[in-house]
């Protein structure tokens, strides 16, 4: 039974294969993604059958390639009654890109889960959280190719992404109709420390995290948002040679563990779709 029945979290995926992470774009191209047997349906299919056993509801940011060549994955999703948002095409960095080709990127690979799902698409995460201070015309252009809200924003310090000086709550960048929902954190010793899942649900110790989210709801009254991906709970995949010790270390700490850690999580706390987790911000 869930220990802070009363507020209900963000369960959110990553949708997006192990060789698509930003850990291993030294070392597999783009080009080469073709030709790589994807692992991420079967992957998908352990989610949503761990997600029917624990009752819970979750928001799936999928990127259009991946949607693209498993259709009847991302239709699976949608009837099994969780939120369809994007994850942009084929998980290139935000600030990589100049406004045109954001707008192409996302409108288009709007267009492919909506074709594909059947249902509207609104929300929207960046790879590797990659909407910060050097591009905030990113918000703009989501509010104009028809999103609703975007899950972007990291307020925390980190070498591959992060803007520690934006809100820990939801707010609109620049007054716009646009709702950005950073990830969560909890506040101590006058930093943002991390408390949203990825590599720090791998790394830390199980109880740390609980006992951050807990603290978040009991203390703040609030939500918080958790992320994984699939390929997390992935523990068989490939190992990719050539990579520094860093991000080696990065992509496969701890793969073994995630499935069970995340089985607890499911008890642990009450979760539910971003879309009606924050559906009083996204009413205002």
């Amino acid at each position: 039974m869930s220990t802070t029945a009363a507020i209900a979290n963000a369960m959110t995926v990553d949708v997006e294969d192990y060789f698509q992470v930003q850990a291993l774009s030294g070392v597999i191209a783009r080009a080469d993604w073709e030709g790589i047997a994807c692992r991420v349906e079967d992957n998908v299919a352990r989610i949503l059958d761990a997600f029917a056993a624990a009752s819970v509801r979750a928001t799936f940011f999928t990127l259009g390639w991946i949607a693209e060549r498993h259709p009847a994955m991302v239709r699976r999703i949608v009837e099994a009654g969780h939120e369809l948002a994007s994850h942009g095409y084929d998980h290139i960095r935000v600030d990589r890109l100049d406004p045109a080709s954001f707008a192409a990127d996302i409108a288009r690979t709007k267009t492919i889960l909506e074709q594909i799902g059947g249902v509207a698409v609104r929300g929207y995460r960046a790879p590797t959280f990659s909407i910060n201070r050097r591009n905030p015309w990113a918000f703009a252009v989501l509010e104009e190719q028809g999103y609703r809200y975007s899950s972007s924003v990291y307020p925390i310090q980190h070498d591959l992404y992060g803007m520690p000086e934006a809100p820990r709550v939801p707010f609109r960048p620049g007054g716009g109709a646009l709702l950005e929902i950073p990830m969560t954190t909890i506040r101590l010793f006058g930093r943002n420390l991390p408390c949203a899942g990825g590599g720090y649900f791998r790394l830390l110790p199980y109880r740390l995290f609980r006992m951050g989210l807990a603290r978040l709801n009991r203390g703040e009254g609030r939500a918080g948002i958790f992320y994984f991906h699939p390929w997390e709970i992935d523990a068989a995949q490939p190992r990719v040679a050539g990579l520094s010790p860093r991000a080696r270390f990065r992509h496969y700490v701890n793969l073994g563990a995630t499935s069970g850690r995340l089985e607890r999580l499911l008890g642990d706390f009450t979760w539910d779709r971003m879309d009606r987790v924050f559906a009083d911000h996204l009413a205002r």
